[in-house]
């Protein structure tokens, strides 16, 4: 689901002196779970955890919302295979050059290894997110997908990132189900960076 840049989301965020740019909205989910659970209010901290509808979009909201736009405090997350998109986008905005991760992160933007669902999988565990996923009443489709051929063989995260990321809205449902489960000292990296940045 993409949100269009004139959405309610990009209207809060307008007002609001700290946005943390996602991809998409199963980033916003797991983040906004995450501040829940560690007891901030981000809307109160006036903080928007803005989904820009995938990584391409990043310049035109770094535009709007950076040094040469409303320059609120920015911070962002980004799967693996995004982060040239970014990194790009940063430069372009003028917040660097040559910026590789460790640049990156100085500026509040964080890179998920491969992808959210990954970092949330390995975060809990393979049989923790079992557990999640037999509690949604979903065990039976996810051991379907294992016995698919193209599947077989894979180890249970490989097949539990693609269970997440089939499905519809299989990874919104489940991003703010896999934060709840997560012990709080086991949080992954970049949820827990971006969020601290802001």
């Amino acid at each position: 689901m993409k949100l269009a840049e004139d959405s309610p989301q990009t209207a809060e965020a307008f007002f609001a002196q700290a946005v943390v740019l996602v991809e998409g909205i199963s980033d916003r989910f797991a983040l906004e779970a995450l501040a829940r659970r560690r007891g901030r209010d981000l809307e109160a901290e006036g903080i928007s955890i803005l989904p820009i509808g995938g990584a391409q979009a990043i310049g035109r909201f770094l535009d709007r919302f950076g040094p040469q736009g409303l320059d609120v405090r920015l911070a962002g997350l980004c799967d693996a295979a995004e982060e040239g998109d970014f990194q790009r986008g940063l430069e372009r905005a003028g917040l660097g050059a040559n910026l590789g991760r460790v640049d990156m992160e100085r500026l509040g933007f964080y890179v998920c290894d491969a992808d959210l669902e990954d970092e949330l999988i390995r975060a809990l565990g393979a049989a923790s997110v079992e557990k999640v996923v037999a509690s949604q009443g979903d065990l039976g489709s996810f051991r379907t997908l294992q016995k698919q051929p193209a599947w077989q063989g894979r180890t249970t995260e490989e097949q539990l990132r693609r269970f997440m990321g089939s499905g519809g809205r299989r990874k919104i449902r489940y991003a703010r189900l896999l934060v709840d489960a997560l012990d709080l000292t086991e949080v992954p990296r970049p949820l827990d960076r971006v969020l601290a940045h802001v």
